[in-house]
């Protein structure tokens, strides 16, 4: 990608990037979108004419585009796909966007669905040149069994706040309001500061359409490659039996007593003197796990490795 490298950094080649508009990035997934399956093999039979964006995919780009407008920034869309996926960068190069595509061996991007982290960490070493970003926009599932996980792990490597399955996304001074669906057809409107991660829904918009010119310079344009020095490799995954969620078998003392109500009402539970709830909290992750342990042993469930035993 030197290429495009050279257009952001300064001309002493520090790697400092000389364009301070705001940045605003889109990750998105491409992939064949209508697979067929065979349903005696399980082969998976991909067409290229099939490869593109997937609704949320393409929100979150119309997203990105409109927020770096109101900002007057500039748009990185980055993926990490095989060759096939050049013809839907260059219609999104043709929008205005800037493309960077993370090389894989295997033309299929969905094949990273085992390592959300590793994903993260590619990506975010192919936008170093551009600096931080502002915002980085994802879909909230692509089409390929995205798990949504990629945007926490983005988040994370950036430092960035992060709000997840928007409806909404508006730019402000600073800060990006979001809003997001609750049941009963209620709204929630968030201020979200930046840097921010936020992963949208494919409602509400829709993305636009290049001009013709636009389109035509773009049809021919080189799509800049990154090789990720991290593996992306697919893994195998073994899947054993399916079989239905059974809770293990308690052994408690039968009721006493010669009145069968009384034991009744003893094998229910109802004369049993429960805990009171308790509220833990706020407390970070390791503290509420261990919580979560205790209330397990206090209840007889086996933990560690007496659990590993069983």
């Amino acid at each position: 990608m030197t290429a495009m490298a050279t257009d952001h950094l300064d001309s002493a080649g520090t790697g400092q990037p000389t364009d301070q508009r705001p940045l605003v990035v889109a990750c998105v997934r491409i992939a064949d979108q209508r697979p067929r399956v065979d349903p005696l093999t399980g082969a998976v039979e991909r067409d290229q004419w099939g490869v593109g964006l997937s609704a949320a995919d393409a929100a979150a780009v119309e997203h990105a585009l409109r927020v770096a407008d109101t900002w007057s920034g500039r748009v990185v869309v980055v993926t990490a796909a095989g060759r096939p996926a050049d013809p839907v960068l260059r219609d999104l190069a043709s929008l205005g966007a800037t493309v960077v595509r993370v090389a894989l061996e295997d033309d299929d991007a969905g094949a990273l669905a085992g390592d959300e982290r590793t994903l993260a960490d590619a990506l975010v070493e192919a936008l170093a040149p551009f600096g931080r970003p502002e915002l980085v926009v994802c879909g909230d599932r692509s089409g390929d069994r995205g798990t949504g996980a990629l945007p926490a792990f983005l988040a994370h490597r950036w430092g960035a706040a992060q709000a997840l399955g928007l409806v909404g996304l508006e730019a402000a001074d600073g800060h990006v309001v979001a809003e997001r669906r609750l049941d009963g057809g209620w709204r929630e409107r968030l201020t979200v500061p930046c840097p921010a991660v936020c992963s949208v829904e494919a409602a509400g918009v829709r993305l636009r359409r290049a001009s013709l010119p636009s389109t035509l310079r773009s049809s021919a344009a080189g799509i800049p490659e990154k090789s990720p020095t991290v593996d992306l490799t697919v893994q195998s995954v073994g899947v054993g039996a399916l079989v239905p969620f059974r809770p293990r078998t308690r052994v408690v003392p039968g009721p006493d007593g010669p009145d069968p109500r009384l034991r009744l009402l003893a094998l229910t539970g109802v004369l049993a003197e429960h805990d009171p709830p308790t509220v833990v909290g706020p407390v970070d992750a390791v503290g509420a796990a261990d919580a979560l342990f205790d209330f397990f042993r206090r209840h007889g469930y086996p933990t560690g490795a007496e659990a590993d035993h069983r």
